[in-house]
């Protein structure tokens, strides 16, 4: 079994996922799949980092778009980081941020680390 993180154990860390859209919107009726792709990779990056404030940059956006609503692409290579909220208001103590990663293929991608400069 894994360990989940609790509160107290979360820090800020950046990760890079590659994320199966077709998987995510099979089935969809086409007028669905765009707006429904964004969801999902919502969805994914509140999962795989522990919060629920999710910010998607515009680059996901657009990258999801340019073929039009029904011809989303299959896969998407996203970075996300897990980042404090400076705002002392927040209900969340941390928020994260998707932001695409343009790659030529994805054949042998795995999820990977980035360490924070």
């Amino acid at each position: 079994m894994v360990k989940k993180e609790t509160k107290a154990e979360k820090q800020p860390v950046t990760r890079e996922y590659t994320i199966d859209i077709h998987k995510r919107c099979h089935g969809m009726a086409f007028k669905q799949r765009a707006p429904r792709a964004l969801r999902e990779i919502r969805q994914f990056a509140a999962k795989a980092m522990g919060t629920k404030d999710v910010r998607v940059d515009t680059k996901v956006n657009k990258y999801i778009w340019n073929n039009g609503i029904r011809n989303i692409p299959r896969r998407i290579r996203v970075r996300i980081q897990r980042k404090r909220s400076e705002d002392e208001e927040a209900e969340e103590q941390f928020y994260s941020v998707v932001t695409h990663v343009p790659v030529e293929t994805f054949d042998s991608l795995v999820t990977k680390k980035i360490q924070d400069a």
